[in-house]
């Protein structure tokens, strides 16, 4: 029964204001608090539990546990622990995931947030009620997506009012698919294919099959947990209704990569910094989907057994070699999971794949603004290493000085977004004026 069924909810919070309003409204909003157990990695300067008792809770136990200290708190029948960390040793958002986790006691179900949240009214018995109705589909279901917005400072009044699925946006440098969401509207739960950090509920041995690698810094940690968690069985789902929202942008907050600077580091204030972390994250995951020359082994942090990686990128129709995805993925649909009956043989999948580009170019407004009267028309071009074109079009006068006047400064930028069969790289882009009575201009060039 929902009643007595218990759930573990890990929360990662680097110097975030919003954990106690986050942990007010997951309480206060459960239909069973007394089956919650809340872990929290809290990563703040000079952590103590006064934060906390400040708030109503009382201080169960405190203890000194290597580099952190554990804080057990009683509040309104939920048991929660805090695992505290100077910020100056945190090791970035999947350690301190990893961390949360370590305090996992076999509950029934598990609930993986930030900590900047806002939930509905009986949250917890909804979550299970929906997961428990993928049972008949799945075997091992996982509820994940972005939640819509909310704005602590004009909350509830800005909460979002729609759910969203997840898609593929990009690849990043690296290789690594990088998404974004679409809205979506259904009667019931939408088969998905990617996971948000942010949001992710499971059966509680979620968190023993697919525990969070500690050394993911943070960017590229939802794609492979993605692959992971398919790898070892699980399949995705979309919430066809809102469950909680997450406060999205936080400008003035602080962030790791604000703190763990060079300078940082030259003073003996961190010991590794960001880009550091980063490097070392980055290899493990490319090294989860074979693109590192000499992978890193991941340890008990790899694919699973159960399905194929290749099976992965054929069910959200990437090629994760060629950085290339099927045409549907980028279409107006946005497909974002392909069944097995759909999935296309080799020879097809070669020949469907194509290679999405996507750059923002910054180039002098004097080079440009002093053209522009004489100008009709612009070339933009962009060409591979060995010269060959790979995309073209023509701007007209009027949509160039739209990006040179939303520029402030003596730089503007031009967002570049092509498509083409997966052959060559992109190495340069050039940019040219064209007028009917001078003919060519100088030609402007940027390196891709």
């Amino acid at each position: 029964m929902t009643e007595s069924r218990t759930l573990f909810v890990s929360i990662a919070c680097y110097r975030d204001p919003e954990l106690i309003p986050t942990l007010q409204s997951l309480i206060d909003e459960a239909q069973y608090p007394q089956n919650l157990h809340i872990a929290v990695c809290w990563q703040d300067d000079n952590p103590t539990s006064a934060l906390f008792t400040d708030a109503g809770m009382q201080l169960v136990e405190e203890r000194v546990e290597e580099d952190h200290t554990l804080f057990r708190f009683h509040w309104r029948q939920v048991q929660l622990e805090v695992i505290a960390v100077d910020y100056r040793h945190s090791q970035g958002a999947c350690w301190a995931r990893y961390m949360a986790e370590t305090r996992f006691a076999d509950e029934d179900f598990t609930l993986q947030i930030d900590s900047h949240c806002r939930f509905i009214h009986h949250w917890d018995g909804e979550m299970i009620a929906m997961l428990e109705g993928l049972r008949r589909h799945s075997e091992k279901p996982v509820l994940s997506t972005y939640p819509p917005a909310y704005d602590p400072q004009d909350d509830p009044a800005k909460r979002g009012q729609f759910v969203s699925r997840l898609i593929f946006r990009e690849f990043s440098k690296e290789g690594l698919p990088m998404l974004s969401s679409v809205p979506v509207k259904s009667e019931q739960p939408v088969r998905g294919s990617y996971i948000a950090g942010g949001f992710l509920f499971a059966g509680g041995r979620f968190v023993r099959e697919v525990a969070n690698d500690p050394q993911i810094f943070f960017a590229g940690e939802e794609i492979a947990m993605a692959a992971r968690a398919w790898t070892h069985g699980y399949d995705i789902y979309t919430p066809h209704k809102i469950l909680l929202w997450h406060y999205y942008g936080r400008k003035q907050a602080n962030k790791i990569w604000g703190d763990h600077t060079r300078e940082a580091k030259n003073v003996g204030e961190v010991a590794m910094g960001w880009w550091e972390r980063d490097a070392i994250s980055k290899k493990r995951i490319r090294s989860l989907f074979d693109l590192e020359i000499v992978p890193v082994d991941p340890g008990i942090y790899g694919l699973g057994s159960a399905r194929s990686l290749r099976d992965f990128g054929r069910l959200i129709g990437v090629d994760f070699k060629r950085r290339a995805v099927l045409p549907e993925v980028l279409g107006a649909e946005k497909t974002s999971v392909f069944p097995p009956e759909s999935w296309p043989d080799d020879e097809q999948w070669v020949q469907r794949l194509i290679s999405p580009f996507r750059k923002t170019v910054t180039l002098k407004k004097e080079a440009v603004a002093a053209l522009m009267p004489t100008t009709d028309w612009w070339y933009l071009g962009v060409y591979s290493a060995g010269n060959r074109l790979m995309d073209e079009k023509k701007l007209s006068p009027e949509a160039l000085e739209k990006s040179l006047n939303i520029s402030k400064n003596d730089e503007f930028s031009l967002d570049i977004q092509f498509s083409t069969a997966p052959r060559f790289d992109p190495a340069v882009v050039r940019l040219c004026p064209f007028s009917e009575s001078g003919g060519w201009g100088e030609v402007l060039e940027k390196p891709w």
